[in-house]
């Protein structure tokens, strides 16, 4: 059958309940798969650090059904800008399958690497008085509401609550994000402290838009021996989530970046649509459908779609390096000593 005809016959069938799985089949593939995967690289258990977010929640129940919570290790890694509601749901998940877990405060450790305060010399370039009392957050403008273009821009409130929104040079947008990006590097090097002092291996959580769309930091976030849910749309996390008893109140938090200390969701941080909108829109460009055929599906204007459809090919093309490993002068042969 040709590409054309491929494309045809799937948008024609392509709705709502595409995206649907056996969610007890699943289950069974990434366990079976972790278990492989572990004795390929001589790991007796898994690391995680635990957000109280939708995906580290699934990961966890996915991994204590594959190597038992006594094989499972979580963390907990707070820092100053994060909602004391993270770690509570995360120590619910902790608790639901009864997996050993540990706090590991990083906000001191941020402060003396100079995060904060970095950081906050960036955004004084755009907002002089900034300082203790304020709060800020990066996001984007939708490019599905018109323009075509995704455009950052730093919103701060002052103590008093007054919200202000400030395009970025590149300078700055660069700098503040750079220091945030200490907090999933920080976090990654306690898991792997853990995952060596067990002889665990540590078990990265994105989704497939966050894989596909290079929603990772580079050795931080994006670091990790295994990732179980990477080829799952965000959607069919969350019917896993429902499948493994993943408690209601975390099922239907919207998700969010937990990394600036005012409220953020992803769609604001880096997505251009919500989660479901945004998994139709990444299915469908990945299977060759009309950008009317999805928009239909989605709710969405035909031109928001085509829109969407090139910041996706925009992100896979920015963020290719986030997924390549160190560039070699010319290629090394490493020998199995063992054959």
């Amino acid at each position: 059958m040709s590409k054309t005809a491929t494309a045809l016959r799937e948008a024609a069938a392509f709705g709502p309940e595409t995206l649907n799985i056996d969610c007890e089949a699943e289950a069974e593939k990434i366990v079976a798969a972790l278990r492989s995967q572990l004795r390929a690289i001589r790991k007796r258990g898994l690391v995680l650090g635990l957000s109280g977010g939708i995906d580290s929640s699934v990961s966890a129940a996915l991994a204590v059904r594959a190597v038992g919570a006594k094989n499972v290790f979580t963390l907990f890694m707070p820092e100053h800008d994060s909602d004391p509601e993270s770690l509570r749901l995360g120590r619910l998940i902790a608790n639901t399958y009864g997996i050993e877990s540990v706090v590991e405060d990083i906000g001191p450790t941020l402060a003396a690497m100079g995060c904060y305060s970095r950081r906050d010399e960036f955004i004084r370039t755009l907002v002089p008085e900034y300082g203790p009392g304020w709060t800020c957050k990066v996001a984007i403008s939708n490019s599905a509401e018109g323009g075509g273009f995704n455009i950052s821009y730093l919103v701060v409130a002052d103590p008093d609550g007054k919200q202000s929104r400030h395009r970025m040079p590149l300078n700055a947008y660069l700098g503040i994000v750079a220091a945030t990006n200490m907090k999933q590097r920080t976090r990654k090097q306690l898991e792997y402290y853990h995952a060596d002092r067990l002889n665990f291996a540590v078990l990265g959580t994105p989704n497939r838009v966050e894989y596909d769309q290079g929603f990772f930091v580079k050795n931080g976030d994006g670091a990790a021996d295994v990732k179980p849910i990477a080829h799952l749309y965000k959607g069919q996390v969350y019917q896993l989530a429902a499948h493994l008893g993943v408690p209601e109140e975390i099922r239907v938090r919207p998700p969010t970046t937990d990394t600036y200390s005012l409220a953020q969701t992803q769609e604001e941080f880096y997505f251009s649509l919500p989660w479901d909108k945004m998994d139709l829109c990444l299915y469908g460009l990945n299977h060759g459908l009309d950008a009317g055929e999805v928009a239909a599906v989605a709710g969405l204007k035909r031109e928001a779609v085509v829109d969407v459809y090139a910041d996706i090919a925009a992100k896979r093309s920015t963020t290719r390096y986030l997924h390549a490993g160190p560039l070699l002068v010319e290629k090394v042969e490493v020998l199995d000593r063992l054959g």
